[in-house]
C-alpha cells in the first residue's frame, strides 16, 4: 500500500494544485488499509471518514476522486444525486448506487481470476479455433433416442447449448491438416483469417429487466436456468473468435461463486462511492411547485446507504458500512449546513477546492501526463503533422481561459478544451489533408484565432 505521501505524488501526475483535498484523502485511503491491519473486532468499529469536497465545477473534485479509485485499484463509482428520487416517484432508487459499485467489484474479480487461467484457456481456444478452421466429416444424423433427450434437458439446465449431433468422423488427412494448421496459429499466421463462429447472444435486458435488477433480482440468470442460451452465428477474424473463445473457457475454469464472494468483499472493504451534485439536493434551494420530489426526502433515503447499511443485490446481500462516501458539490446557490444534520454527520471531512488561477491554467496545459497539449500533440501527429506551442503561446491560452472564466461563467478547467478546440479547428479540419510537416503555435497565432472572440463579450458566450 502506497503512503499518504505517495498517493499525493501520484494524483500530481494528474491534477495541478488542490494540495488539501488531495492530502485530505490520500489520508483517508491510507486509513482503510490501516483498518485492515487491525484486529477483526477493532475492525468493525472503526468507519471510513467520508469527505465533502466543496468547490466550483472544473477544479479537479472528480478527477482526484477517480483516480485515487486507479491508484488503489478500488471499485469505484461515480454518482448524480439529482438522478435519484424518493421512493414511489419516477427515478433511480438510491440502493442502485451501490449496486453499481458491486457491478464494477465484479468485473475487476471476473479479470484477475480470468487472467490466472489464461495460458489454459488460451490452449483450449487454439484447440476450438483448430476445428473450425479444419472441420470433420459429419455423420448422418439418427434417430433420437430417450437417453439423448436426457442429455439435452441435463444442458438446458446448466445453461449450456444441447449436443444433439453426432461427433465429427476424423481420417488421417484431416487430422494431419489440423497438426498443420495448430501451428500455424502458433506462428500467429492466420490471425486475420475469417470465420464464422457461434456464440451467445448477449443482448441488454430491457424494460421490466431493469427495475428488477434495481430490487437485486437478476432475471436474465432465472430465465438462463430454465432455457438454454440463444445462440448467434458471427463472422470476425481468428484474433477476435480466440477472445471469445478464452473467456468462454475461463468461465469454465474459475469458480463463479468464488468471484461473486471476493467482489462483496472488495466492494465492502475497498469501495468508492462519489455523489456529484450534493448541494443540488440540499433543502436550502428553492423548490418550484409543490408537486416536485422533496430534496430533504432525497437526502433522508440517501442517509442509512452512508450510515451503513445491507443492500440485496443479485450476487449477494452487501453491507455498506466501511464504504468510502465521497460527496462533491459547488455549493453556490446552497450550504453544507442546508443538508440536513444527520447527513452532515456523515460527512466530517470538508475539503474546499479553489478557483483555479492563470498561473495553474499553465501547469494544467503542461504538466500533467494527459495534458491537453500533449493530447492535441499526438492526436496531429496521427496525420503526420507535428504541432508544438511555444511557453507565450500557452501563457496567452491560459490568460484567456483565466478572463473568460472572470467575464463569464466560471467552469475552471475545461474552459481550456473549449479554447484550445476553437484555436485548432482549422489545423484539426485540413489535418488529413496537409502533407508531413511542422506547425508551430505562437502568440501571435492564438491571438489572431481566439483573442477577438474572448475580448468581444457577447460573442465569448456563445463560442467560448
Amino acid at each position: 500500500m502506497q503512503t499518504p505521501k505517495q498517493i499525493v505524488a501520484e494524483l500530481d501526475k494528474y491534477v495541478i494544485g488542490q494540495d488539501e483535498a488531495k492530502k485530505a484523502v490520500a489520508v483517508a485511503l491510507y486509513n482503510r488499509w490501516r483498518r485492515m491491519q487491525l484486529s477483526a473486532k477493532m475492525q468493525q468499529d472503526i468507519t471510513p471518514k467520508n469527505l465533502l469536497m466543496i468547490g466550483p465545477t472544473g477544479v479537479g473534485k472528480t478527477e482526484i476522486a477517480r483516480r485515487l479509485a486507479k491508484i488503489v485499484n478500488a471499485p469505484f463509482v461515480k454518482v448524480e444525486a439529482t438522478k435519484f428520487t424518493e421512493v414511489g416517484y419516477v427515478g433511480r432508487d438510491v440502493e442502485s448506487m451501490v449496486r453499481d459499485l458491486l457491478d464494477v467489484a465484479v468485473k475487476m474479480e471476473e479479470d484477475e481470476k480470468y487472467a490466472t487461467v489464461r495460458s489454459r484457456a488460451s490452449q483450449e481456444a487454439d484447440k476450438r479455433l483448430v476445428k473450425l478452421l479444419v472441420p470433420g466429416i459429419k455423420k448422418e444424423k439418427r434417430q433420437n433416442t430417450m437417453a439423448d433427450m436426457m442429455n439435452m434437458f441435463t444442458a438446458m439446465q446448466k445453461g449450456e447449448e444441447p449436443k444433439t449431433e453426432e461427433p465429427d468422423e476424423i481420417t488421417d488427412e484431416i487430422r494431419n491438416q489440423r497438426l498443420s494448421v495448430a501451428e500455424q496459429l502458433q506462428k500467429g499466421l492466420l490471425e486475420d483469417r475469417e470465420l464464422t463462429v457461434r456464440v451467445a447472444d448477449e443482448q441488454p435486458t430491457g424494460g421490466m429487466g431493469d427495475t428488477y435488477g434495481q430490487m437485486g433480482i437478476d432475471v436474465s440468470s432465472m430465465l438462463g436456468s430454465m432455457m438454454p442460451k440463444k445462440m448467434v452465428e458471427r463472422t470476425m477474424t481468428v484474433a477476435e473468435a480466440r477472445e471469445v473463445f478464452i473467456k468462454e473457457e475461463s468461465a469454465k475454469l474459475v469458480n463463479t461463486a468464488d468471484i461473486y464472494h471476493d467482489a462483496i468483499k472488495r466492494a465492502e472493504n475497498s469501495g468508492i462511492i462519489f455523489i456529484d451534485e450534493i448541494d443540488k439536493i440540499a433543502a436550502g434551494r428553492k423548490q418550484s411547485g409543490s408537486g416536485e420530489v422533496s430534496r430533504e426526502g432525497v437526502q433522508r433515503d440517501i442517509l442509512p446507504i452512508v450510515e451503513g447499511s445491507q443492500v440485496n443485490t443479485k450476487y449477494g446481500a452487501v453491507n455498506t458500512d466501511h464504504m468510502l462516501f465521497i460527496g462533491s458539490g459547488a455549493f453556490a446557490e446552497a450550504k453544507p449546513s442546508d443538508l440536513i444534520a444527520e447527513l452532515q454527520g456523515r460527512f466530517p471531512i470538508r475539503v474546499e477546492l479553489k478557483n483555479l488561477t492563470e498561473t495553474d491554467f499553465i501547469r494544467i496545459l503542461t504538466e500533467p501526463d494527459n495534458a491537453l497539449t500533449k493530447q492535441y500533440m499526438a492526436l496531429i501527429g496521427a496525420d503526420g503533422v507535428k504541432i508544438t506551442f511555444t511557453q507565450e503561446a500557452i501563457a496567452k491560452i491560459a490568460h484567456l481561459a483565466a478572463t473568460v472564466n472572470t467575464t463569464q461563467e466560471n467552469i475552471g478547467a475545461r474552459r481550456l478544451a473549449t479554447i484550445l478546440e476553437k484555436l485548432l479547428e482549422d489545423i484539426l479540419y485540413e489535418g488529413p489533408d496537409m502533407q508531413m510537416g511542422a506547425i508551430t503555435i505562437t502568440e501571435k497565432y492564438v491571438d489572431d484565432k481566439v483573442g477577438t472572440i474572448a475580448g468581444d463579450t457577447d460573442m465569448s458566450k456563445y463560442i467560448l
